[in-house]
């Protein structure tokens, strides 16, 4: 039996938020509307995520001996994650993320690693035991490729699903993507990862299958944003668009990890993987209506009230 349901690789990035009316140009200095101060990285915020869907979950990465560190571990031990895996560094600071966030929601994002890029193979090594303990494993791109490379590698060992988020997106070692069963890019990622365009709805399809066919994946799952997800199942041979939720959007960031947190939690639960993304859809859109990042994640309970109220015309879908 498995000690964990969810066991997250990943990165701790103190978010430094500002907002403004829009992006500055080359060379301008533009007064902002706001600022705030939250804890994200995709790995806490997928972890927390996990979490708030009633996984029993771990997670594996490092942060600084300084403040941020100390508030990442508070938060992450109040909503129940394991973190005796994570490695503190003495001498480099916890990582910080810098998003920009717009009137409409939409943000652009400057991260700054810090001590996650300091983990190494062997601290995944040192972790094996919780990552083979795991129903699943969830992986992202910002920390050192040799780590998550590491940590996939260890679970393709043991009975454990893996999850990647390619982000940030980059040219893809093939013996990495020979360890993944489920990839879940963006339409940004899935674009770079094909030179197919996401905006064209026709495409999407398209982009699945090649992504599943060239990474030999279980599943594929392309999240649009605002247009929902496209899911490829092809263990089951099974296709489908799943419509995003109408909701009244303030702050995207951590919403894709709101989405693969609990879409890994479900899978975790025995889900099939159609009725886990359906989930998963749900709480994306309900992280955006809360600003900041891990913080912003739903419980298990308000993502099905949503799903349910969608299913019955009580929370009708985008178009």
């Amino acid at each position: 039996m498995s000690s964990y349901d969810v066991c997250v690789l990943g990165s701790f990035m103190k978010d430094l938020v500002a907002s403004a009316e829009r992006r500055p140009l080359p060379g301008e200095t533009l007064h902002g509307t706001g600022f705030a101060e939250f804890l994200g990285g995709k790995g806490v915020n997928q972890a927390i995520a996990a979490a708030r869907m009633g996984a029993r979950t771990a997670i594996v990465g490092t942060i600084g001996e300084d403040r941020y560190g100390e508030e990442f571990l508070e938060l992450l031990e109040s909503d129940g994650v394991d973190t005796a895996w994570v490695v503190r560094h003495p001498s480099l600071g916890t990582g910080v993320g810098l998003p920009l966030v717009l009137p409409d929601g939409g943000n652009s994002i400057i991260i700054v690693s810090r001590a996650n890029a300091a983990i190494t193979a062997d601290d995944v090594e040192a972790a094996a035991g919780v990552l083979t303990a795991s129903k699943v494993l969830s992986v992202q791109l910002e920390l050192p490729v040799e780590a998550s490379h590491a940590a996939l590698r260890l679970a393709s060992t043991a009975d454990v699903t893996t999850i990647l988020t390619p982000a940030p997106v980059g040219p893809v070692d093939p013996t990495l993507a020979s360890y993944v069963d489920i990839l879940v890019p963006n339409e940004v990622e899935a674009a770079a990862l094909t030179g197919l365009n996401c905006d064209d709805e026709s495409q999407v399809p398209a982009i699945a299958r090649k992504l599943a066919e060239e990474w030999d994946l279980r599943g594929c799952v392309v999240t649009l944003g605002s247009r929902g997800a496209y899911v490829l199942d092809r263990a089951r041979d099974f296709e489908e668009r799943v419509e995003a939720h109408r909701v009244a959007t303030v702050d995207t960031v951590g919403a894709g990890d709101a989405f693969c947190g609990s879409l890994a939690a479900s899978l975790a639960g025995g889900a099939e993987l159609i009725d886990a993304v359906r989930l998963a859809n749900a709480a994306g859109a309900l992280s955006t209506t809360v600003n900041g990042a891990a913080d912003s994640a739903p419980d298990r309970a308000t993502a099905v009230a949503l799903l349910d109220g969608a299913a019955t015309g009580l929370g009708p879908p985008s178009p």
